[in-house]
């Protein structure tokens, strides 16, 4: 039996309310945020076809079960970041078309990809969202807490879960496909995705966002992933904020320097995500999720109150 735990939590988007610079402290941690927000309803869902599509190829009953609840979580995910997304299209119609164009992309994959190289694209990326994220939850008061409540809590439960099914992908890639040399090869197109998905979302943020709104801080996104547009957003962001606003100030030099061996070690050939030093909130979201499950959709407010 897996250990992983489906979590259905509603997050409060239902009006139009909710800022585009959902933490004026970190700017460009809430453009990152944002964007991952258009991000997740496509990726998620490539991710859920492809590990559905897989789970009849798996032999070991263990890896379907965590296959099965895996793609349940983050059909939860898709479904949270979608309520997201809603709310501020509300408010700035033109999104629907960044967010379309997003979804419309990754549809593309899943219809012209080998089902190896969807699973493979998914264990690339999902392998990199341990040591990532744990550098953001180890310094949650700082990232989350100055911000919107909704968005906050939102994030800081898709980040724990992700880091509770940081094994899943890679489990799922090996039991379907098994190749190594094969992964590694996906990387490349893996990379080209992601600046295609930048281009698109820096694009729409920039277009459809007005600047007294907070459109302006889409500079802070990179346009792709080419050395010019990531030079560009480094200019922005010594123009458009004061370096205590940076995503990263305030963290130990260690600390970024071990989230940059762990991104580089998630690609290994021996790499095993169930061997990750873990950020410690974590646990701690998963105490109080089990004994008040409504501080997941206010962690600030009903979950300070329940500690």
């Amino acid at each position: 039996m897996t250990d992983l735990q489906v979590r259905r939590v509603r997050f409060d988007f239902a009006g139009d309310d909710v800022p585009f610079n959902w933490n004026p402290a970190r700017p460009a941690f809430a453009m990152q945020c944002n964007l991952i927000s258009f991000f997740a309803p496509g990726f998620e869902k490539f991710i859920v076809d492809a590990t559905r599509e897989g789970i009849p190829l798996i032999r070991d009953p263990e890896v379907a079960d965590e296959a099965n609840a895996y793609l349940r979580q983050e059909a939860q995910h898709s479904a949270a970041h979608a309520s997201h997304v809603r709310a501020l299209t509300r408010r700035w119609p033109g999104l629907r078309e960044t967010m379309n164009s997003v979804t419309a992309s990754f549809d593309h994959l899943t219809a012209t990809k080998p089902l190896a190289w969807r699973l493979g694209y998914t264990a690339v990326v999902e392998a990199t969202f341990t040591p990532y994220f744990k550098v953001f939850l180890d310094h949650e008061d700082k990232l989350f807490a100055p911000g919107d409540e909704r968005v906050a809590s939102l994030f800081l439960w898709h980040f724990v879960e992700e880091i509770e099914h940081r094994s899943s992908a890679l489990k799922v890639y090996d039991a379907v496909h098994d190749s190594y040399p094969y992964r590694v090869k996906t990387i490349a197109g893996v990379i080209k995705h992601i600046d295609e998905i930048l281009r698109i979302v820096s694009t729409g943020f920039r277009r459809h966002v007005p600047d007294t709104d907070g459109g302006y801080l889409a500079a802070l996104i990179p346009h792709g992933l080419s050395y010019r547009a990531l030079r560009a957003a480094q200019r922005a962001a010594r123009r458009l904020s004061t370096p205590d606003q940076a995503t990263y100030a305030g963290v130990p030099r260690r600390e970024m320097v071990d989230m940059m061996i762990g991104l580089v070690r998630s690609q290994g050939p021996g790499h095993d995500p169930a061997t990750e030093n873990l950020p410690t909130f974590a646990d701690r979201w998963f105490e109080r999720f089990n004994t008040e499950p409504r501080s997941a959709a206010r962690w600030y407010t009903i979950g300070e109150r329940t500690s």
